[in-house]
């Protein structure tokens, strides 16, 4: 529930998650009580999210990484962005494997999936900063 307002999460808390794993051992390490720190401090400091308005544009913000995917889905109010939900996901061992240009075309596919209920019968803007991808939807 709590990933949705903290920005990268997924990428934050892979220490977490590989505690998790089938058949790795279970040691909360250093960089596992950093994460958990780090992840308290997230939920208890002062959110950014904001609450959405129907009439004006959403605006998705799409990033990869090379373990996990994730997008902003937010609203511009005169110039100023503000959030409204933050999704991320960490990338199974197939996934890793897709080249930067799949990754980055996976993190918008997953952002529209998980933003859909949002984004019916309205207008959307989808920022990427993978150039090959700006190229291919401006491509006629």
């Amino acid at each position: 529930f709590y990933r949705r307002f903290i920005k990268d999460f997924s990428k934050i808390a892979q220490p977490l998650c590989k505690l998790l794993q089938k058949d790795e051992a279970f040691e909360f390490d250093e960089a596992c009580k950093l994460t958990f720190n780090k992840l308290k401090d997230s939920l208890t400091s002062v959110p950014i999210i904001q609450p959405l308005n129907w009439k004006l544009p959403f605006e998705i913000m799409c990033d990869a990484s090379n373990h996990a995917i994730g997008a902003v889905l937010g609203q511009r109010v005169g110039r100023d962005p503000h959030v409204v939900y933050y999704v991320s996901t960490m990338l199974d061992s197939a996934q890793s494997n897709y080249t930067t240009t799949k990754k980055e075309l996976l993190a918008i596919v997953f952002a529209l999936e998980k933003f859909l209920p949002y984004l019916l019968g309205t207008k959307v803007i989808v920022y990427s900063d993978h150039a090959s991808l700006k190229y291919l939807f401006v491509k006629k």
